[in-house]
């Protein structure tokens, strides 16, 4: 892993002195008011453009300041196909969550209630697709840790009711913010983690004790036979994690090699 950090820190490097080069001329093309600036031989009789246009030599054009607007006050309750409102979030997670489920589950740190994993926009029921007062309706999804449960849950807006319930194991959808949190948490905690702390080192001269210092992207994780160990056989049924770690404002890290099992709080290394 040291030698793959050092590759990356010099492309990262070269990468920058492009991007500025770039940037560079580009602000000159694009700035306002300096096309024709110094140009003698545009107008007729050598004048400027802007002289043509009646400016006069030392004039200078005024720019006006950007304006920009407030966004507009979001409401308590959207209409139709609008978003979903912050209000409308907040309440179908309150609904979708009955103090049964809560207390009949797990997040991804071991405590009481499910993994939260996102609050979306339900598609029309069949026949509502041209109703202007059809029922808004949003799809609320958890993650339950303690028995690697994907659960949804449909919540009817207008009543506020929950009109659907469905449970899969083995379905994996994109990871949250908190799980890639925890999954950077062991990583580094474990004895495997050493390469990426090494890196960490190469590249910021600063030991790495926390997820806070490093920008995480992630993906799931799914077995596959006789590519890894045997403690990973089960990825897929548990929410299994590779990291793509980025040291904040400096270079990626290769951590492919390494798979995090959030099911079961271990690390383990591909071997395939």
């Amino acid at each position: 892993m040291r030698t793959t950090v050092r590759r990356h820190l010099g492309k990262v490097v070269a990468g920058t002195a492009i991007a500025v080069a770039a940037t560079a001329v580009m602000v000159g093309i694009t700035l306002p008011g300096t096309a024709g600036a110094d140009d003698t031989g545009g107008g007729k009789n050598g004048q400027s453009t802007g002289q043509a246009a009646g400016r006069q030599p030392g004039d200078t054009a005024a720019v006006q300041p950007g304006v920009v607007e407030a966004a507009p006050a979001e409401g308590a309750k959207g209409k139709g196909r609008d978003p979903l409102t912050d209000d409308e979030i907040a309440r179908v997670e309150q609904i979708a969550l009955d103090r049964q489920s809560f207390r009949a589950s797990e997040d991804v740190d071991g405590d009481r209630g499910p993994q939260r994993l996102g609050v979306d926009l339900a598609e029309p029921a069949e026949g509502e697709a041209d109703d202007p007062d059809a029922p808004r309706r949003a799809v609320v999804s958890f993650y339950d840790y303690k028995n690697d449960t994907l659960v949804t849950k449909t919540v009817n807006l207008d009543t506020g009711k929950v009109e659907g319930t469905g449970t899969r194991h083995g379905v994996q959808p994109p990871l949250g913010a908190a799980e890639q949190t925890e999954a950077a948490r062991l990583l580094i905690a474990d004895p495997l983690g050493a390469g990426l702390k090494a890196d960490f080192k190469d590249a910021t001269g600063k030991e790495l004790s926390s997820p806070d210092q490093l920008q995480i992207a992630a993906m799931i994780y799914r077995a596959v036979p006789g590519a890894e160990p045997a403690v990973l056989d089960q990825c897929g049924e548990h929410r299994c994690v590779r990291l793509l770690p980025k040291v904040r404002n400096g270079p990626w890290i290769d951590a492919r090699s390494l798979v995090i099992d959030l099911s079961t709080g271990k690390v383990a290394r591909l071997t395939g």
